[in-house]
């Protein structure tokens, strides 16, 4: 050791100013690693990626463990776990751990959607931390994306599952027993086949003011694009009856004056309590509603159309050709399919009436 040292000095080497560079460069790290721990690291990807790139951004902040509304910490969310752990130190089998927790037991921090194993939860969990890490990468805050080479958990069969007419007439009647602000919605739900958070979350500014149309904004819908909805009598009916009595601060439906309604986990408890109808799911409205118009012989692409969903006649090279709109066609489709649910509900209150008054 003392040979080398004078070897160094020597050839002009300054053995001690050496030491104290490296033991300063080692400090140095150190500092850097210490800022870049994973909740910022996460509030930084929201921040300056995710909510300028993706509309999903909340779910993905929910999942790494931040609220939406001011990104703190959500408590025992995966951010507040990890919360002093430098990014440069996950590695995949952290990833893999946490992964597979959400797929068994839900996502760290947040209420469980489903008592049995959740693979579309772990797939997205996955997924915002693998774009989580790639944007890192890109920053050059760590050197590889630990996600790598993580398994993907499977993608299910997709559902089919369609409501049958006895079904939609028990659908219906559970309705009626719900409070407005919960009833006005589900029925729409079934009626335009929107999805949940576009109808619960509808604003009076989206609405023509004879409620006869809808337009939602392309920010509030799943494939980004706006979608013009001519809305049939029986929806104009149920707006104009419900709206003065729910709407508040531009929201249609509202518990709260600031919030659109919420907690459907427990509305839908209810109505499987009411309907006794098994497997089905608050989104197969919207499956029934395709299917119904179908079988109505409503052209395809019109259905589609009317779903604001891009496959088919609107994919691909097809759908940048195809501008069309198809408006009038829409407002027949919804109209016909909205006739359709008024006469099986009104069949079946018909005969329940008959057979009371048979029965006396």
């Amino acid at each position: 050791m003392v040979a080398e040292l004078r070897h160094q000095i020597a050839q002009g080497r300054d053995p001690a100013a050496a030491h104290f560079a490296q033991r300063n460069l080692a400090r140095a790290v150190r500092e850097h690693h210490a800022k870049n721990t994973f909740d910022v690291a996460a509030r930084d990807f929201i921040e300056q990626y995710a909510v300028k790139r993706t509309r999903r951004w909340q779910e993905q902040a929910r999942l790494l463990g931040l609220r939406p509304k001011d990104l703190s910490l959500i408590a025992n969310g995966l951010a507040r776990r990890w919360a002093k752990r430098p990014v440069i130190e996950i590695e995949a089998h952290d990833i893999h751990s946490i992964v597979d927790e959400t797929r068994r037991s839900g996502a760290p921090g947040l209420v469980r959607r489903s008592e049995a194993p959740t693979d579309s939860r772990a797939r997205a969990m996955l997924s915002v931390l693998s774009m989580m890490f790639t944007w890192l990468a890109q920053q050059r805050r760590v050197s590889k994306n630990p996600c790598t080479d993580i398994h993907r958990p499977d993608t299910p069969k997709p559902r089919d599952r369609v409501l049958s007419d006895a079904e939609i007439v028990r659908f219906w009647n559970a309705c009626e027993r719900e409070q407005i602000n919960f009833a006005a919605p589900l029925k729409l739900l079934l009626i335009t086949g929107c999805r949940l958070n576009e109808v619960a979350g509808m604003r009076l500014s989206e609405l023509s003011e004879d409620r006869t149309a809808w337009v939602i904004p392309g920010i509030r819908t799943k494939n980004g694009l706006p979608h013009a909805l001519p809305l049939p009598q029986l929806a104009t009916d149920i707006l104009r009856e419900v709206l003065p009595r729910t709407a508040q601060n531009d929201l249609a439906f509202t518990t709260t004056g600031s919030t659109p309604v919420s907690g459907w986990s427990k509305v839908k408890s209810r109505l499987d309590q009411e309907m006794r109808v098994p497997d089905w799911r608050l989104h197969d409205l919207r499956r029934t509603a395709a299917t119904g118009m179908a079988e109505l012989g409503i052209a395809p692409h019109i259905v589609e159309a009317a779903l604001n969903h891009v496959s088919g006649a609107k994919a691909g090279v097809a759908g940048t050709y195809n501008r069309a709109q198809y408006s009038a066609e829409k407002k027949a489709a919804l109209a016909q399919w909205a006739t359709h649910l008024q006469k099986i509900v009104h069949i079946s209150r018909d005969n329940v009436v008959a057979l009371q008054v048979r029965g006396r």
